[in-house]
């Protein structure tokens, strides 16, 4: 599909660069950890994807355990810029796209959004098969694996993982599935088409548990 590249990539940074607040809902528990403390960046593939690169977000600020990033990425595709551009939280300036304003919250017990896409926990590292989470945009997040073997590859060797599904039905995209860590939080985010086309991307934290 001629768009699978536009769209995954549009929508990984739809999901750091759009800002929705999330309604009131039980969040995650558990201690602050060093992924959302000041100086955490995060990142992805550095290959160019669609006229799309460079994407990394750092934490700029930490209060009450919410974690406020500041993103951006080099952006040559010209409809994916006017996207992005419509976004009040982002800046385009030439290529580069710049956002300030999401929020996420990460602890010894998982990762929470709080401003994006789909704000809700994302992932709690003591999670069971079939446990859902519910979003502020009214979907639910399900736990449909759970690794008790080093079976995910992740750089340079293997690492146990949670996996969590979201059916989202948004711009195209009909599923968002998370693989998580509890060492290294979130570690790849895949993002499958209506017409079952998909993208997988890693993630990586300067920091970890």
């Amino acid at each position: 599909m001629k768009n699978l590249p536009n769209l995954a990539i549009l929508t990984l940074l739809v999901v750091f660069f759009f800002s929705c607040e999330k309604e009131d809902f039980e969040s995650i528990g558990g201690s602050q950890s060093p992924m959302g403390e000041v100086g955490n960046r995060v990142t992805s593939s550095s290959m160019s994807i669609a006229g799309v690169s460079s994407f990394t977000a750092e934490v700029v600020s930490l209060e009450n355990g919410v974690s406020t990033y500041s993103g951006s990425a080099t952006v040559t595709n010209a409809a994916i810029k006017n996207i992005l551009a419509n976004a009040p939280e982002c800046t385009v300036n030439g290529n580069t796209v710049t956002a300030t304003g999401i929020k996420f919250k990460s602890t010894t017990k998982g990762i929470e959004s709080i401003s994006g896409l789909s704000p809700g926990v994302i992932v709690n590292y003591d999670a069971k098969v079939g446990d859902t989470y519910p979003t502020g945009d009214g979907h639910k997040r399900k736990v449909v694996a759970r690794s008790s073997e080093d079976d995910y590859s992740y750089g340079f060797f293997n690492i146990k993982v949670i996996k969590v599904e979201e059916d989202l039905n948004m711009m195209g995209v009909s599923k968002i599935t998370y693989w998580a860590n509890h060492k290294f939080g979130l570690v790849g985010i895949e993002f499958k088409l209506d017409d079952n086309t998909t993208a997988k991307f890693p993630v990586y934290n300067t920091f970890e548990n």
